[in-house]
C-alpha cells in the first residue's frame, strides 16, 4: 500500500507527464527545444517577483512566462536578430535577473532548490487537483489548435493558404507551455521542466508512425518516467526531479537502441 504522500506525488507526476508529452511533441517537431529552456529559465524570475510581491508563486511564474513569450513573438516579427540569438538572450537574461532578485527577497527557510529541481514528494492534495484539472484544460486547448499547429509544422505557407491561422495557433501553443510550466514547476522544478517536454517525445519518435501516435506514446513514456523515477528516488534516496529526468533519458536510450536493432535485423 502506497503512503498518501507517495500516491499524491505519483498522481501529480502522471498528470504533468500527460500534458507534457503532446505539448513537447510539437517542440520536437518544430525544433523548439531551446524555446523550452528559455521559458523554463524565465520561471525563476516569476518566482522572484512572486516573493517580492508576496503573492502565490504559480501565477507569478505564468505571468512572467507569458510576458517572455509575447516579447519573443514581437521581437521575432521584427527579424532584427535570429531566433536562436533571441532565445539565448532571454534565457540567460531572465535567469540572471531571477537569481539576483531571488537573493534580494528570499525569506528565511525558503528552499530555492525545490523550485530549481522540484520536490514532488512535497505535493499536497490541492496541488494534485490543480495539476490534474490543469492538465485536462491544457489538453483540451491543444486539441482545439491541433490541426492548424500540425499544418504549420509541415508548412506555414500552406496552412495560411488554407485559412488555418497557424501563427495564432503557435502563440496559443506557447501560452499552453507557460501554463504547463507554472503547474509542473513544483514537480520537476524549473531547470528540469524541459526534460519532460523534450525527452519523452524524442523517445517516442523511434516507434511512432503518425503525429497522433507519437503524442500518445510520448505521454505514456513520460508517465513511465515519472513512475520509474519515483521508484528509483525512493529506493536509492536520490532527488525526485533529477531521478525522473534520468529515467526518461534511460528510456530514450532504450527506445532508440531497440529501434536501431529492429532496423538492423530487417536489413540483415
Amino acid at each position: 500500500m502506497l503512503e498518501p504522500f507517495i500516491l499524491r506525488a505519483l498522481l501529480a507526476g502522471l498528470a504533468a507527464a500527460v500534458m507534457a508529452g503532446p505539448l513537447g511533441s510539437f517542440i520536437v517537431w518544430r525544433r523548439m527545444a531551446y524555446f523550452g529552456d528559455a521559458l523554463a529559465h524565465s520561471a525563476l524570475l516569476g518566482v522572484a517577483l512572486a516573493l517580492a510581491l508576496n503573492v502565490s508563486v504559480m501565477p507569478g511564474v505564468f505571468l512572467v512566462a507569458l510576458a517572455v513569450t509575447l516579447a519573443l513573438a514581437l521581437l521575432r516579427s521584427t527579424r532584427t536578430l535570429p531566433a536562436d540569438a533571441l532565445l539565448g538572450i532571454f534565457a540567460h537574461g531572465a535567469l540572471a535577473i531571477g537569481i539576483i532578485v531571488t537573493t534580494m527577497v528570499i525569506r528565511p527557510g525558503f528552499d530555492l532548490m525545490s523550485f530549481l529541481f522540484g520536490d514532488i514528494l512535497a505535493v499536497g492534495p490541492a496541488d494534485v487537483w490543480i495539476v490534474g484539472l490543469g492538465a485536462l484544460a491544457v489538453l483540451a486547448g491543444l486539441a482545439v489548435i491541433w490541426r492548424p499547429l500540425l499544418a504549420a509544422t509541415v508548412s506555414e505557407e500552406i496552412a495560411i493558404a488554407e485559412g488555418l491561422r497557424p501563427r495564432a495557433a503557435g502563440l496559443a501553443h506557447t501560452l499552453l507551455l507557460a501554463a504547463a510550466l507554472a503547474m509542473a514547476m513544483k514537480i520537476t522544478g524549473i531547470l528540469l521542466f524541459t526534460a519532460l517536454l523534450v525527452i519523452p517525445p524524442a523517445a517516442a519518435r523511434a516507434f511512432s508512425r503518425s503525429p497522433e501516435s507519437m503524442a500518445l506514446l510520448a505521454a505514456l513514456t513520460g508517465m513511465a518516467a515519472v513512475a520509474g523515477g519515483l521508484y528509483v528516488s525512493m529506493r536509492l534516496d536520490t532527488p525526485s526531479g533529477p531521478s525522473i529526468a534520468a529515467f526518461a533519458f534511460a528510456l530514450f536510450i532504450l527506445f532508440h537502441m531497440a529501434a536501431w536493432i529492429r532496423r538492423a535485423l530487417r536489413l540483415s
